[in-house]
């Protein structure tokens, strides 16, 4: 969840098996001029290198997958490390560019506080979801368009972050959620609420209301946000192992995942983001760890 008591939301999509949803996707958000992020595993952008260009030139935002999609808890920290490096060079290699986002999902939402840590140390920040809507079971698996939509805005409420995918296993064609999309977006506008760039969490309080023309570290989402981003804590932004948004499968207190409240500490990522060849072994120095 985003902390925020506004009526904002994010919407994200996965991709590890096709892209036989994308073109319908991509003409949704343009359609509606909506914000996304997409969750690429490495293994799909050498094989769509065609996809990462054109989600970057449609100007929405690119994240880590992994490279495999591989269960998260049967790694070793070494081989969780080489998952997300693996995935960082395909990106980077089939033209993720400005797009490309320090934020990681862990496949299967399958997390750990020593698996956070280990991402957070390679200066990436895991964002997970507050619904799956289900669509990629398809309906062999008793999913239907209804019900794709239904399960998203059941679980509308300020700061929701939905995730869906853009392609089907096993080599299908039929994408649900693509189906789904339009009336999503349509039900979240009528219930009040607006989609916002997770990526506008990544700059800073001080440079939001600076001039255009003095720029900002990344120009994407809402000229406003909700107050609640402003007030980030100062002198917590290198605490290890908390996650951004908790997955639906992970237990913690409540206030312990808010992803806006840990703003600052996105900021302190810009520098890593910056450097075109990361090392697939070191952990830098630079890497800002999340509370």
């Amino acid at each position: 969840m985003i902390h925020t008591s506004e009526r904002v939301a994010a919407v994200t999509f996965n991709a590890a098996w096709n892209d036989a949803g994308l073109d319908r996707v991509l003409g949704e958000l343009a359609r509606r001029h909506t914000p996304a992020t997409f969750f690429l595993t490495g293994d799909f952008a050498d094989r769509y290198p065609q996809v990462v260009k054109r989600i970057a030139a449609a100007g929405h935002g690119l994240g880590n997958h992994s490279y495999s999609h591989p269960y998260f808890n049967d790694l070793t920290a070494a081989g969780g490390r080489r998952e997300v490096w693996a995935a960082d060079r395909s990106l980077r290699a089939a033209g993720a560019g400005e797009a490309l986002t320090p934020f990681f999902r862990f496949p299967y939402s399958e997390t750990s506080p020593a698996q956070v840590r280990v991402v957070n140390g390679l200066g990436f920040a895991d964002v997970e979801f507050t619904t799956d809507t289900n669509g990629w079971k398809g309906t062999e698996g008793g999913m239907t368009v209804d019900r794709a939509v239904a399960r998203a805005l059941d679980a509308l409420r300020p700061g929701a972050i939905l995730q869906m995918h853009v392609g089907a296993p096993e080599g299908g064609t039929e994408v649900i959620d693509a189906q789904a999309l339009p009336q999503i977006l349509d039900a979240i506008t009528a219930r009040g609420y607006r989609v916002i760039d997770l990526r506008a969490l990544l700059t800073p309080p001080s440079t939001r209301d600076r001039p255009a023309d003095e720029g900002v570290a990344l120009r994407a989402g809402p000229a406003h946000l909700p107050g609640e981003f402003t007030n980030a804590p100062h002198r917590q932004p290198h605490v290890a192992g908390r996650q951004f948004g908790c997955g639906p499968d992970v237990a913690h207190e409540r206030g312990n995942c808010p992803l806006a409240s840990h703003q600052l500490a996105l900021a302190g990522l810009h520098e890593y983001w910056r450097d075109p060849s990361p090392s697939p072994t070191a952990t830098s120095s630079r890497s800002s760890r999340v509370t």
